[in-house]
């Protein structure tokens, strides 16, 4: 018996289209563009693609590409979806789809000068007056609000489709805080990465010039104003959905990464509040939506904008991208008369059409929508109601009367749109290569010329088959975007832009972010402190139990004692507790595994991983990769059990152990040795000093029969990696005084505390100084390291006869620790002042009696 011919990958799909597809042209032609891609799929094969599939996903979780879903438990950090198989576009027909976008640029920023302008359109009753006044995006105090540009809409995009006639339909505009352009861009490094065949004898286009393009043009608008201009990015936080991107980007870029506490206004300008002093802002780019941007002016309960952030936009001392009031265009509802208007402002008809729409305030276009709610979408006309789209065909006859109520409640507020079916496109689902609706969002920047084009985008796939949805908070997949052509780019010289515009005296380090910096390092110290410890202790437990003798185990309850005053978790180890000695490990697992205790292991790498998270811009992709590892191992410490084989328990403790290394070794060799670098190095070594302190402490704080002097000398000298120093220097067995000289006053041990001191006196001494003198922080250490180096060794190795304590060797640490800890809060006080009072604007308005 013969078997039939293997199908293609490409004859398989082709099977399972029931509607018009991206890969058919409109004859019903296979397009050449898809024949050379699925032509590389096919010489790849089914069982490579699953492993590149797998592939793209493990790059993402290594690179920290998220997007945050709000709607689901532990949606903060949800990886990134991308498809394997590109979106396709042809050269010829992107040119046609981007003077669509460009013209509808040109006229979105018309209507928008409008609405804050002398509103003709309103008085020539070619807009409703009621889409300008009752627009949730419209704001009066926004009617002065303007950049001295050209255009007021700097940043555009378009979400668009295919729509059953062929050509791209636009579905929805972004005006005031366009996403996605990050996304796009790390989209198209991770392709061209894992799936570098695809693109074999097709010419696709690049991505950066659209972002080179943007950046000289914002930087052209104030080349006459200043020659060194701060351009700061304006984020929501960690916690916004595609903080990921703003932090991209801002790395990308190169601009300061800002939250609105970081910002303040003075004197009629912006400032940050920099570590060093406060430096004044040139560019706003903003990625929060109008109304939280000035709770001054604007919503008064918002914690994310700056109060008086208008006025001085209104002075012209700061120009803002987008300028707050630009959602007013957003608005659904203005779909229905976007044709008129292109008419009525540029005279030409829409190049790119809109879904049909219709605005229920009319009352022939409310009937309609009543007459044929079935067949209809509806959607609230401002996009800032929470109002989820309804299909119409999907309501029971019960449903349709309940939204026809609803509707004539208000017809106003609500909007009906034409249920279009449009293209499908090829899609890596399960194995399979499938038919899925997509969309393409593309972005549009204004230049001096007019308006740049992305050649390229951010497509969106639906993950259910027959089922338009491509909202990210909804599961849909993203693809990269490709613009293709059967030649290759010519690459344009770049415009110039003389140099000095690009330089700035310092970068800025907003104390946000320092304060970040500086947790971040301590929290891994912290880490890697106990994590240290608490190998040792478990070694010496397993050692005792197995080897040794059973009477000689003082030596451990000292260990398991200093774990509880390192870790300091609830229950403790501790005289009033001697029932857990008998079996420790409960209570070391609780040390490590409990997420929800401060202090534990896993709570300490967790905190270092927020921090690390808030100033995700400083950090290249290989220490990304470094913090997924340890994340990765923090999850597995978590599932730790009372009952855990030990060793499993030590192997992962030696895991974070080596990671922690590995991510230090990353920030020593990559970081700038800038203001952030020495905060970062302040904050590790406050937290190393205060570590080995407590651990000194605890062990040298009786004296016990020598064969226990002896356990507990070697465990320190382990402690402070120093034991082969140790027996190479003196070849000698273990002494009190030449261990306690060694791990206080020998300089060649970076662990040692004078060593340590002077190392953070050294970072100290790096930052900004308020005055020539000594800082309070500084001083605090110089007499810690007097105390130190003071020290007769043989003095404090001696015990108290009546109570058998080392209590002038404690009396010196305690002195020590205490100073260490003023350094601490020294150091928070001085640098960290990002809870200082917003200033009052009223010295930047002139004439307040004659505002309306």
């Amino acid at each position: 018996m013969v078997s039939e011919p293997t199908r293609s990958l490409l004859d398989l799909y082709q099977t399972k289209l029931s509607s018009y597809d991206e890969v058919l042209a409109p004859d019903g032609t296979l397009k050449p563009h898809w024949r050379k891609l699925f032509s590389a799929l096919e010489k790849i094969g089914s069982n490579e693609l699953e492993n590149r599939a797998q592939e793209i996903k493990n790059k993402i979780r290594e690179n920290g590409v998220t997007y945050n879903i709000y709607q689901r438990p532990g949606g903060l950090n949800s990886p990134w979806k991308l498809d394997l198989i590109p979106f396709l576009i042809e050269q010829k027909e992107w040119q046609a789809i981007s003077k669509g976008l460009q013209q509808r640029a040109i006229l979105l920023d018309l209507i928008l000068r409008d609405i804050y302008g002398e509103r003709r359109m309103i008085k020539d009753r070619i807009l409703p007056a009621e889409l300008v006044f009752n627009n949730t995006g419209f704001f009066r105090s926004c009617h002065d609000v303007k950049l001295p540009t050209q255009n007021q809409l700097i940043m555009y995009a378009a979400d668009m489709a295919r729509g059953p006639d062929g050509r791209m339909w636009v579905v929805d505009n972004r005006t005031q805080a366009p996403s996605g352009s990050g996304y796009a861009l790390e989209n198209r490094v991770l392709i061209s990465k894992i799936m570098p065949e695809l693109a074999q004898d097709m010419h696709v286009r690049r991505l950066s010039p659209f972002f080179t393009q943007a950046q000289q043009s914002i930087f052209k608008v104030f080349r006459e104003k200043s020659e060194n201009l701060n351009v700061v990015y304006l984020t929501p936080g960690p916690n916004n959905e595609t903080y990921f991107e703003q932090a991209y980007l801002a790395s990308y870029l190169g601009y300061t990464l800002v939250q609105g506490d970081d910002l303040i206004v003075k004197n009629g300008f912006v400032w940050i509040k920099a570590i060093d002093s406060l430096q004044r802002v040139d560019i706003i780019i903003r990625r929060i939506d109008d109304e939280w941007c000035d709770p001054l002016e604007l919503r008064i309960d918002s914690k994310l904008g700056v109060p008086g952030l208008l006025q001085v936009i209104r002075n012209g001392n700061v120009m803002v991208i987008n300028p707050p009031g630009t959602s007013a265009v957003e608005n659904s509802a203005f779909n229905a008369f976007l044709p008129s208007l292109c008419r009525y402002f540029l005279s030409e008809e829409l190049i790119l059409p809109s879904v049909a729409t219709w605005w229920c305030g009319q009352p022939r276009e409310l009937q309609n929508t009543l007459d044929n709610l079935g067949n209809l979408i509806i959607k609230k006309a401002n996009r800032k109601q929470v109002f989820r789209s309804v299909y119409g065909k999907q309501l029971s006859a019960q449903q349709l009367e309940e939204l026809r109520a609803q509707i004539l409640q208000n017809p106003t507020e609500y909007v009906a749109q034409e249920e279009v079916s449009f293209s499908t496109t090829p899609a890596f689902v399960d194995g399979r290569i499938e038919p899925r609706y997509a969309a393409i969002r593309a972005f549009l920047t204004a230049t001096p010329t007019g308006y740049q084009v992305m050649e390229g985008g951010l497509t969106r796939s639906s993950i259910q088959k027959d089922r338009f949805s491509f909202s990210n908070q909804y599961g849909s997949i993203s693809k990269d975007t490709w613009i293709v052509s059967n030649e290759a780019e010519i690459i344009r010289e770049r415009v110039k832009v003389p140099a000095i515009v690009y330089q700035q005296a310092h970068s800025s380090l907003p104390s946000r972010s320092a304060e970040n910096l500086y947790w971040a390092a301590r929290y891994s110290e912290r880490s890697m402190s106990a994590t240290s410890f608490l190998m040792i202790t478990l070694n010496a437990l397993s050692f005792q139990r197995n080897f040794g003798i059973q009477t000689k185990t003082q030596h451990i309850d000292i260990l398991l004692k200093t774990v509880s005053s390192l870790i300091q978790v609830e229950p403790h180890f501790s005289d009033e507790h001697k029932e857990f000695f008998k079996n420790p490990y409960p209570i070391i697992a609780e040390n490590i595994a409990s997420s929800t205790q401060a202090g534990s292991i896993t709570s300490s790498v967790q905190s270092f991983l927020r921090a690390m998270l808030s100033v995700r811009e400083r950090w290249n992709n290989v220490t990304w990769r470094a913090i997924d590892v340890i994340e990765h191992i923090n999850q597995k410490l978590q599932q730790i059990r009372p009952n855990q084989n030990p060793n499993d328990t030590h192997n992962l403790l030696n895991d974070l152990q080596s990671s922690l290394f590995t991510f230090y070794g990353i920030v020593s060799e990559s970081i700038p040795r800038n203001h952030g670098y020495y905060l970062f190095e302040t904050g590790k070594l406050i937290e190393r000093i205060l570590s080995k302190i407590t651990i000194l402490r605890s062990i040298f704080s009786i004296k016990t029969e020598p064969f226990i002097e002896n356990e507990l000398m070697e465990i320190v000298l382990m402690n402070h990696v120093a034991l082969s120093h140790y027996r190479s220097t003196y070849k000698t067995n273990f002494e009190k005084e030449y261990v306690l000289d060694m791990i206080l006053l020998d300089r060649q041990i970076p662990s040692s505390l004078s060593y340590l001191l002077d190392s953070l006196d050294y970072s100290l001494s790096q930052l900004p100084q308020s005055s020539e003198r000594l800082s309070k922080s500084r001083k605090a250490i110089l007499e810690a390291v007097t105390q130190i180096k003071l020290i007769d060794v043989s003095d404090i190795a001696t015990v108290e006869p009546s109570t058998q304590a080392y209590e002038k060797l404690s009396i010196v640490l305690s002195r020590v620790y205490n100073l260490i800890l003023l350094v601490s809060d020294y150091t928070t006080n001085q640098y960290f002042n990002h809870t200082a009072t917003q200033h009052s604007i009223t010295e930047t308005i002139v004439d307040l009696e004659n505002e309306l």
